[in-house]
């Protein structure tokens, strides 16, 4: 029900944008958020969005760095990323709860099937 797309392999530096659409029903009374997840590692809590986007929270490894946005007439996500660093590789999700405090605790989260950044140094 929620699609990511927009990962890749990128340069130290670069930038990249992700999306998360949805398929099947709507999200748009939901908050929004990213999580990744590295190799070994578990997934992270990133950045979540309200239901109407006057609000966002971010985590201090990615605060100025990437910015959430939605358009809840396309029913889609975004997590613009800049200045990527080679700690950013991992699989990022997308994730839908009911507020951005529910979201950050995963549990009972709608998840997208992730899609995979990698940053070469």
């Amino acid at each position: 029900q929620l699609v990511e797309s927009g990962g890749g392999l990128v340069q130290a530096g670069d930038s990249l944008r992700l999306s998360c659409s949805v398929s099947g029903r709507t999200f748009s009374n939901y908050a929004r958020g990213w999580f990744r997840q590295a190799p070994g590692k578990e997934r992270e809590f990133l950045t979540a969005i309200s239901r109407n986007g006057d609000e966002s929270f971010y985590v201090d490894s990615v605060r100025g760095r990437f910015t959430i946005s939605r358009d809840n007439a396309k029913n889609t996500v975004y997590l613009q990323m800049n200045n990527l660093k080679p700690e950013d590789t991992a699989v990022y999700y997308c994730a839908a709860s009911a507020t951005i405090v529910t979201i950050q605790e995963k549990d009972g989260n709608y998840w997208g099937q992730g899609t995979q950044v990698t940053v070469s140094s």
